[in-house]
């Protein structure tokens, strides 16, 4: 019965047809499949236009047909093309089979073709259609996957696959069975742990979690043969995806002759540093390696701004030993000579034989001149005792030259050539005794004689001043707080300096006291300047490690701070890296304390004090102070810009505050600005001024 459709439906009826149709075209894309039919007695075709474009044909160009496709293939694919025509017309069966065409553009597809016999009412072959789907990347796939997969067997590293859990092998290359001399079945009924006779599981699984999360390890160890011979690899060990499952691959490389040839070369490069930088008799450091020392200790007590001493030591007629005894017994003494010295040494400081019968040593961190001299007592002393050699009894006596860093000079050649003098003044003095280069080192030992007498005077008298220096936020040009900084007048002495009188109230520990006068003063003024509605801002004060150590420091700080009704919110203290490193545990906890109380902390001189950053992130610690010897060369020194970008970063990677003292120029100033620096204590805004003149300086507000 004919079919009533109007107008509407009928166009309805198109439109659907008409979206069915971009839909396969779209599906026929995406899958780069196209579709085709040829009539079998005529041999024309209709190609999809996916087919077009896979047969590298435009549309429209051609009348497509079968012996045009036939064409296009390979010739070594084309009889496997037309018997696939005729056993598909024999038997009526989909016929599916991979073929290679030569496009008009010259480009090599791969193709897989799928088609279908249709019969007519009397079953005789009269349609065939189907599909071609280009598949030229997945053959291109499996092409490169075969050429991969025989450049990974037949490469010259071993090669493994393991599992993560159970570090068993998933699979091993042909060069790992060769070498371990296992087969492949073998090595994959074992683990990682069966030719490794070092790697503990623990260990092993520690390396799984560390590849997981790096992504790779380079690891060297221990291989054991089958045969038990061992060998060593460096391992390079990756995550990867193996049949859906994480795993790891390893690429071993044999590194058993590099090895040996490195620990040759270590030998070798032990002896010849041996012979290039020692004395073969003593086997002390002979003048080539006290140079390279002498510098290194330069550059350090510049940065730490300690004094180190060099010893110039000379045996007293040490050449009529030889000319009456021989060489073999001056040998001798000169043996028992060093060892005598190594014996009274610290362990970081450094004994040197420079030649013939002189030595020199390098004193480190030496708070004074009273150290050097005490050690050359102690040398002249030992020396003295009697040196049995051959039932023969010697007696050697020594004459010193000490020359001091910076005082004497802060040039290698200098220090050594001073000190070379001052022995030749120490013979001049009758032999067996010590001098120093600088004949004002007589005063400057009886100077601090007089510092140490007068200390304790002026703690009873009140003779010490606070001065304030300003600390300034210079992306704001605004007060953030002050430093308070002694100073003693000494009613005959005048204005003493405090690096001539704190090492020694350190030292004695009248340190403590001095602190807490400073502490009360300071605080008292600061005080005042709220009171008159000024705005100091924070009273930044150096607090010294044995102040810390007190048991009653945080009662005395509290007293105070409520005696003058002084806020813990105005009050910072300072205490240098190097002291917190002497006791780093003890020193958080006592810290704690005070940041329990509202109390800011900064560290000083930070930068010179050789701290752990394990123990930097513990610390209740708000600010860094980049001490100034890292700013003064600012920007003749490279170095020192280095080192302050660095430590700016470091301040902010951990969320402090930053300040940096000493900062003398405009460069400089715009220097730490520019690198995120912004607050700066130093002469470019103001020196250290008393309080009447901090007065001006705060009402002015800058």
């Amino acid at each position: 019965m004919p079919i009533d459709m109007n107008n509407d439906d009928l166009r309805t009826t198109i439109l659907k047809l008409k979206a069915r149709e971009d839909s396969f075209k779209q599906l026929e894309s995406i899958a780069n499949l196209g579709s085709w039919e040829v009539n079998l007695k005529t041999k024309e075709s209709i190609w999809s236009d996916q087919s077009y474009e896979i047969y590298g044909i435009e549309k429209g160009s051609i009348q497509p047909n079968l012996e045009i496709f036939f064409s296009l293939l390979f010739k070594e694919d084309l009889p496997k093309a037309q018997n696939a025509l005729t056993q598909a017309m024999k038997t009526g069966e989909v016929i599916t089979f991979h073929a290679r065409i030569k496009r008009k553009d010259g480009q090599r597809r791969d193709i897989l073709l799928s088609g279908k016999v249709i019969f007519d009412e009397d079953k005789n072959p009269y349609k065939l259609i189907g599909s071609t789907q280009d598949i030229t990347k997945q053959i291109d796939m499996q092409r490169e996957a075969k050429e991969f997969f025989h450049l990974i067997e037949n490469t010259a590293n071993e090669i493994y696959i393991i599992n993560i859990e159970n570090l068993k092998y998933l699979y091993v290359n042909k060069k790992a069975s060769k070498t371990l001399g296992y087969t492949s079945e073998e090595l994959l009924n074992m683990s990682v742990l069966d030719i490794n006779p070092e790697l503990t599981k623990d260990v092993a699984m520690s390396m799984v979690k560390k590849g997981l999360k790096d992504g790779k390890l380079l690891n060297k160890t221990k291989h054991q043969r089958k045969d038990g011979s061992i060998y060593y690899v460096q391992s390079l060990i990756h995550p990867i995806k193996y049949k859906g499952e994480d795993v790891f691959v390893i690429f071993d490389t044999d590194i058993t002759k590099q090895i040996a040839d490195e620990k040759l070369l270590k030998i070798q490069e032990k002896e010849l540093h041996k012979k290039a930088n020692y004395d073969p008799l003593t086997y002390l450091p002979n003048r080539t390696l006290l140079n390279e020392k002498l510098l290194q200790t330069i550059s350090q007590s510049k940065k730490s701004r300690l004094q180190f001493a060099l010893l110039f030591i000379d045996l007293d007629q040490f050449k009529k030993i030889n000319d009456t005894l021989g060489h073999n017994v001056g040998d001798i003494v000169l043996i028992e000579v060093a060892s005598r010295l190594k014996n009274i040494l610290r362990e970081e400081d450094v004994l040197a034989r420079l030649g013939g019968d002189e030595f020199t040593i390098i004193l480190k961190n030496i708070k004074n001149i009273k150290v050097p001299a005490q050690l050359s007592t102690k040398i002249v002393d030992a020396m003295k005792e009697p040196i049995m050699i051959n039932k023969q009894t010697l007696f050697i006596s020594v004459s010193i030259g000490i020359s001091i860093f910076p005082d004497d000079s802060t040039d290698k050649n200098d220090l050594l050539k001073f000190a070379d003098s001052a022995m030749y003044k120490a013979k001049d003095e009758g032999r067996d005794n010590f001098q120093f280069y600088s004949s004002e080192m007589t005063s400057l030992a009886f100077q601090r004689i007089t510092i140490e007498n007068n200390l304790r005077i002026a703690i009873k008298e009140e003779q010490f001043l606070v001065y304030f220096q300003p600390q300034i936020d210079a992306s704001k040009n605004s007060l953030t707080g002050m430093e308070a900084l002694i100073r003693w007048k000494h009613p005959e002495l005048g204005f003493i300096f405090p690096d001539q009188f704190i090492p020694i109230a350190e030292e004695n520990g009248l340190i403590v006291e001095i602190d807490r006068i400073v502490m009360k003063i300071a605080m008292k003024q600061f005080k005042k300047w709220y009171d008159d509605g000024l705005n100091p801002g924070i009273l930044a004060l150096n607090l010294a490690i044995k102040q810390l150590d007190r048991d009653d420091f945080l009662p005395t700080l509290i007293e105070t701070m409520e005696s003058l009704d002084f806020f813990p919110r105005w009050l910072e203290l300072e205490v240098t890296e190097g002291q917190i490193m002497n006791n780093p545990d003890e020193a958080i906890l006592k810290l704690n304390e005070i940041k329990n109380l509202g109390i800011e902390i900064a560290i000083d001189d930070f930068g010179t004090g050789y701290s752990s950053l394990s123990y930097l992130k513990k610390l209740p610690v708000d600010k860094l102070k980049i001490d100034r010897s890292f700013i003064k060369d600012i920007p003749e020194d490279e170095d020192d810009i280095a080192i302050t970008k660095a430590t700016i970063a470091l301040g902010k990677s951990l969320n402090l505050s930053l300040i940096a003292e000493g900062v003398e120029t405009e460069y400089q100033r715009d220097f730490l600005l520019a690198n995120g620096c912004n607050n700066i204590q130093g002469y470019f805004y103001s020196k250290p001024i008393p309080a009447n003149e901090m007065d001006i300086f705060l009402q002015n507000k800058i």
